[in-house]
């Protein structure tokens, strides 16, 4: 049975909850058996696996694509979809109708919005609709161009003030969880010890419930990038590179196939071929 919504609220002050971002079925089927609490399909596949500039491309239907690939290489973890730029901002009957899909045809447990406080009712509506939110608070990546980039969040009073805003109103509006990406540590602290949900930060510090990571950022695929956040625990990059590399070789100089690596003809087959000349 697969970790529940429910179940991972009741985390708080219990355990750290821990996730990475999956994209298709082998790397959540690893992060499963690694032993991570649920796995976010996030729309940042637009930008390390589809390779384009910022999240805001990415499609709904793309974003069940890779839900379902999640899914199927899964069993126990908690699959956590993302709702794209525009499947949700666009009015609360849309929101409804995509984070349905979410769940029916991705086969996600729940959906993930990025917003404050003037997604509160919504968040209401889709909570009473059956469908578990987890929230997401602070540098919010679908919003880069009104932001001007992706700046840490919450660096003044003021602007502090409107992120606790933020993630008390969707906490209080029913999420069972909420993302603080890339604020500082004491705002973070501080949201954790007066939401009664878990806060799973990106970027925000040790004080969080819990932390999410991209994998791709974290397994270090990209030698060119490496945010401040996130720790690198690999350099597959190197890794794969020297592999296909030794591939490339071996075709070269007739080292590969090898004899382990072919299958031959039957007697009779061989008579046959050897009789055609």
């Amino acid at each position: 049975m697969r970790l529940t919504a429910p179940a991972i609220a009741a985390m708080k002050g219990e355990k750290r909850v821990v996730s990475v971002t999956a994209y298709d079925a082998p790397t959540a089927r690893l992060a499963e058996q690694a032993g991570v609490d649920f796995l976010l399909v996030g729309d940042s596949v637009a930008m390390v696996v589809l390779g384009q500039e910022n999240t805001l491309e990415v499609t709904m239907d793309a974003m069940i694509h890779h839900c379902r690939a999640v899914v199927r290489g899964t069993r126990t973890t908690h699959v956590v979809l993302d709702l794209p730029f525009m499947s949700y901002q666009g009015g609360e009957d849309d929101a409804v109708r995509n984070a349905g899909r979410a769940l029916k045809e991705g086969q996600a447990q729940s959906v993930k919005i990025e917003g404050g406080a003037r997604l509160a009712p919504l968040v209401a509506r889709l909570v009473d609709a059956g469908i578990p939110i987890m929230g997401h608070v602070g540098l919010r990546p679908q919003s880069v161009n009104q932001t001007g980039g992706f700046r840490t969040q919450g660096t003044d009073a003021a602007s502090a003030d409107e992120v606790i805003s933020d993630a008390a109103a969707i906490a209080e509006a029913g999420a069972f969880a909420i993302v603080l990406e890339k604020i500082p540590s004491e705002l973070a602290a501080h949201i954790t010890a007066h939401v009664a949900i878990p806060t799973i930060g990106i970027g925000s510090g040790p004080g969080c419930d819990g932390q999410v990571l991209v994998l791709h950022d974290m397994l270090g695929m990209d030698e060119q990038f490496q945010p401040m956040h996130s720790k690198r625990y690999a350099s597959l990059a190197v890794t794969i590179r020297d592999a296909i590399a030794a591939y490339v070789a071996d075709v070269h100089e007739g080292r590969f196939p090898g004899e382990e690596h072919s299958v031959h003809a039957s007697k009779d087959l061989a008579a046959h071929l050897r009789a055609r000349g």
